[in-house]
């Protein structure tokens, strides 16, 4: 009976077990199948691997299996993001918030990647990175022509922790005004004038030049109408009592702002792509054009002084302060140093800086600057459109050779997008760089950092920004966007 007991309650067991191993296989069938939807087949074929007789569980197949893992989490992450509205950048940005932060997130709303965004050193809290008011500001900015605003942006970059009491390098309070006289037209070039600091004129791609005040209240000053396509660039004289324009239409304007008429038409055979006065002589004015060459106006008489010509279409230039020489960029990547006679307005070609890009992109921006931090001299900024910034130092004596000092790789850009120097009013050492993107956003970079080099953005636009201007006091900035707006924005004051 011992045993017939113990064999009954054996069997009673094993129905039991049966019982338990039914509900367990019903219940995880149930979860595998709401699982299995979720889940990759070839994570599970990880384990599948042969294994060897005298060899524990396969180590392979269980690194691979965790692996699989770790990247399904990964991208089930960025699916949610994108499923919220939110951009890869912003993901990324959440990723890599450094974990000191979080007790102070924490204590202001929870972290949550619905919520996170860049750091505030001026509030002590985490500000919306996609904030629904600076993404809706390009439909705000329709309702008038010229309008100001006290609306806040999102400002510094979350790469890296700042020290506490620190402000960051180039923060801004907010939007200053805005300008949308162009109609949907890109605009494409922005410039303040000489010695200005609320002098500002911009060129569109309808052919419109608009002359603008930024002082309170703002206004539009004249609006220049004569090009009949694109206006590629502009120029003030030294009194900014005039304005020089050149344009895809192959002409050269000369305007009278007082007056808001053109006053000299200068024709050329074909499309005319950057300008500048001599900034010693006024009478000279330096155009480059797609024909190779750049040519040597007189500006009262509209006569052609001399000619240079070069390897590609000159597409960018600038002056050194002395007027001695010029810097031009071309359609094949190349910048070049031409020597210029400041009383006979002579041009001769002497040297030639070719990149080591394979892909030969225009340059769109050229830009000199008399002194630099890091070189203690003079220094030379170019961006091409490939997203290429390039930092050079210069050497006057030896008829402006150029030295590549530190360059930073972007995004390729679709537009022509221009860069310009940060001023040195800044707490911090480096040279910073502020340019428009394609993402709608003006970043400011650091060329002097390894890594993470973009230190600050606004958010404000809602196309592409395509040009970068400082006004003189450096206490202005002005952007423009593929839509025709033009946004001033404010800096904040630095102790």
């Amino acid at each position: 009976m011992a045993e017939g007991e113990i064999t009954n309650n054996s069997s009673k067991e094993g129905v039991n077990e049966n019982k338990n191993n039914k509900s367990c296989i019903n219940g995880t069938d149930k979860t595998s199948e709401k699982k299995a939807s979720m889940k990759d087949p070839e994570t599970f074929c990880c384990l599948l691997q042969p294994g060897n007789a005298d060899s524990s569980p396969d180590y392979i197949g269980i690194r691979r299996f965790l692996l699989a893992r770790k990247a399904e989490s990964s991208s089930y992450r960025r699916l949610d993001w994108r499923c919220n509205g939110k951009g890869y950048v912003a993901y990324r940005n959440y990723m890599r918030r450094p974990r000191k932060w979080e007790k102070l997130q924490t204590s202001s709303r929870p972290s949550t990647p619905g919520n996170s965004g860049p750091w505030n050193s001026r509030s002590g809290s985490f500000s919306h990175l996609f904030d629904a008011e600076s993404w809706n500001s390009s439909k705000d900015q329709r309702s008038g022509s010229v309008a100001s605003t006290n609306r806040s942006s999102s400002l510094s970059d979350s790469d890296r922790p700042r020290q506490r009491g620190v402000e960051p390098a180039y923060s801004f309070v907010g939007m200053h005004c805005i300008f949308d006289q162009c109609k949907a037209a890109a605009v494409t070039v922005l410039k303040f004038g000489h010695m200005s600091s609320d002098l500002l004129a911009y060129g569109a791609s309808d052919g419109t030049l608009v002359v603008c005040s930024v002082s309170d209240p703002p206004s539009v000053l004249k609006q220049l109408n004569g090009h009949s396509k694109d206006v590629t660039d502009f120029d003030f004289s030294s009194n900014n009592q005039y304005i020089a324009s050149s344009s895809k239409d192959k002409t050269v304007r000369v305007w009278e702002l007082s007056k808001g008429l053109c006053i000299r038409i200068i024709y050329g055979v074909s499309p005319q792509l950057c300008i500048r006065f001599h900034p010693v002589n006024n009478n000279f004015l330096s155009v480059g054009n797609a024909n190779k060459e750049i040519t040597v106006f007189n500006f009262s008489t509209g006569r052609i002084i001399t000619k240079s010509n070069f390897d590609s279409e000159v597409t960018s230039m600038d002056h050194d302060h002395t007027g001695q020489l010029i810097f031009c960029g071309d359609a094949q990547g190349c910048i070049y140093t031409a020597s210029m006679e400041s009383r006979t307005g002579a041009l001769s070609r002497s040297l030639r800086y070719k990149s080591g890009n394979k892909l030969k992109c225009p340059v769109a921006t050229v830009q000199y600057r008399s002194f630099s931090l890091m070189t203690k001299g003079p220094v030379l900024l170019s961006c091409t459109q490939d997203g290429s910034l390039s930092f050079f130092s210069i050497n006057l004596e030896s008829q402006g050779y150029l030295t590549l000092r530190c360059s930073l790789k972007l995004t390729s850009r679709i537009h022509t997008i221009r860069a310009s120097f940060c001023p040195l009013l800044s707490l911090e050492k480096g040279e910073y760089i502020v340019a428009g993107s394609e993402d709608t956003h003006v970043n400011f970079y650091d060329l002097t950092r390894p890594k993470h080099t973009c230190v600050n953005k606004l958010q404000g636009h809602g196309f592409p920004v395509i040009g970068v201007a400082w006004n003189h006091g450096e206490n202005l900035l002005a952007s423009s966007d593929l839509y025709g707006v033009v946004i001033v924005w404010k800096r904040a004051k630095t102790k």
